[in-house]
């Protein structure tokens, strides 16, 4: 376990809150893990020394996936293969006069042999976490969430039919 977070930085806004719609991509391995970043643990960014997700500000004129895809280049030096829409998540700062915006998210699969393949490009550390690990961590808040629902879409849906061992045939 890591040394504790300096809260002071954790709860110490930006000079300048700016808020932007981002895309982010929710990295699974081969073998089911999630690749992570762990945030750089520096005032005037949110979240600090906390692991999240890669991905960051969509620029303007710029679509969600086309930014998501930038990211991956910017921060592991990654040409994402195909990309799959997962959700969005809409914020309201209203009140506190920054508006509406929005974090798309994509999933991306890639197999654990290219991990050496990657080089971080922003952050301290990335590193590929089991699901259960994600519980124990300090985790962006809206990217903990984001996994919370990608394990939920994977698990298989309920059957409304009962199987034979619950009609009690053997």
């Amino acid at each position: 376990m890591r040394a504790a977070p300096d809260i002071h930085n954790l709860f110490r806004p930006p000079a300048r809150l700016d808020f932007h719609d981002a895309a982010v991509a929710l990295i699974t391995l081969d073998d089911g893990r999630y690749l992570m970043q762990l945030r750089d643990d520096k005032p005037g960014i949110f979240y600090p020394d906390h692991w999240g997700l890669f991905g960051g500000a969509i620029d303007p004129g710029e679509d969600a996936e086309s930014a998501v895809r930038r990211e991956l280049r910017e921060e592991l030096d990654l040409d994402a293969g195909p990309l799959r829409y997962f959700t969005r998540f809409d914020f309201d700062f209203d009140c506190i006069g920054a508006g509406r915006r929005g974090r798309t998210y994509f999933e991306l699969t890639i197999a654990s042999a290219d991990l050496p393949h990657l080089r971080l490009g922003e952050g301290r550390l990335m590193q590929p976490l089991q699901p259960d690990m994600l519980l124990i961590e300090r985790l962006v808040p809206y990217d903990s969430f984001a996994i919370w629902l990608h394990l939920a879409s994977r698990r298989p849906a309920p059957s409304s039919e009962p199987t034979q061992t619950e009609r009690g045939i053997p």
